[in-house]
């Protein structure tokens, strides 16, 4: 059987996947065909149920519950970190609600934490959607005043002469006991019955703890999308968003999600409560 597996072009997500890119485990028959998209591109293909396996960000979830089912590893936590605000100088809050923010998308789960940070919805504060990757660009010559920077960039902003604002990932576990940000997920298409989804989730998972014991070679592997990034940067990169949270939620995890999507619905920014269904 033949499965589209989309994922961002990022060295988290190639580091994750190494062992199925070069066919290093068992498959047990399936084929994966990977898919390499930025995360709002992915975000918008799941709403059509175009991909059979996709990363998608927790907040579009939201959307695409009724077609996908989430698998239980392949997590992004922020664990005491997550998506960040910079700029040329130091803002408030108060003040970057005032300002034009650059964001990555707005299906992204950073886009809505920072509508939870900021206690505004989207149609109340200026925005312009600009591909993650060149936020820094856009700050730098004026298209915006601050920021939200997701992937490597939480890295290098410095390098970029910003400054920072305000961590969402700090500000999150600060108010929810130390709960990570839950940012992104793997998740099936629920057109394959439940036995098959477990199936496949076992192999994605065991491609994960692949990498995770042989972290020199996946690293090095991932290093081919490792923009800017050395190999240290890259390795601590890769760190941050695969560990224990992505080889399992774990009922913590599991209930950080319940908490984002939960207190984004009570503040009207979904318009539903959501029912997590979880491949298990």
């Amino acid at each position: 059987m033949n499965l589209t597996l989309g994922h961002s072009p990022d060295p988290d997500d190639a580091f994750m996947f190494y062992a199925l890119a070069k066919e290093l485990i068992p498959t047990h028959g399936f084929k994966f065909q990977h898919i390499l998209q930025d995360i709002q591109t992915l975000n918008e293909r799941a709403t059509r149920g175009e991909l059979d396996i996709s990363a998608v960000s927790i907040h579009a979830y939201a959307a695409v519950s009724d077609q996908y089912a989430l698998l239980p590893s392949g997590a992004s936590m922020g664990d005491g970190y997550g998506p960040m605000l910079v700029a040329k100088k130091q803002f408030s809050r108060e003040e970057i609600a005032r300002q034009k923010i650059a964001v990555p998308g707005t299906m992204t789960s950073a886009f809505l934490a920072l509508q939870l940070w900021l206690g505004k919805s989207a149609r109340e504060f200026d925005y312009v959607v600009v591909p993650f990757d060149q936020i820094f660009s856009a700050v730098n010559r004026g298209r915006a005043d601050v920021g939200l920077i997701i992937h490597e960039g939480q890295l290098t902003y410095r390098n970029e002469g910003l400054v920072l604002c305000e961590d969402l990932g700090i500000w999150w576990g600060t108010q929810n006991g130390g709960l990570p940000l839950p940012l992104g997920g793997n998740v099936i298409h629920k057109r394959f019955p439940p036995e098959l989804r477990r199936q496949i989730s076992d192999i994605l998972t065991a491609s994960i703890q692949y990498s995770l014991d042989h972290r020199a070679e996946a690293v090095q592997h991932a290093l081919q999308y490792a923009r800017d990034m050395g190999r240290d940067l890259a390795d601590k990169f890769v760190g941050m968003y695969v560990n224990h949270w992505t080889l399992d939620y774990g009922e913590r995890g599991r209930e950080s999600i319940r908490r984002f999507l939960g207190q984004a619905f009570e503040r009207g920014l979904l318009p539903h409560r959501q029912e997590l269904e979880f491949v298990v």
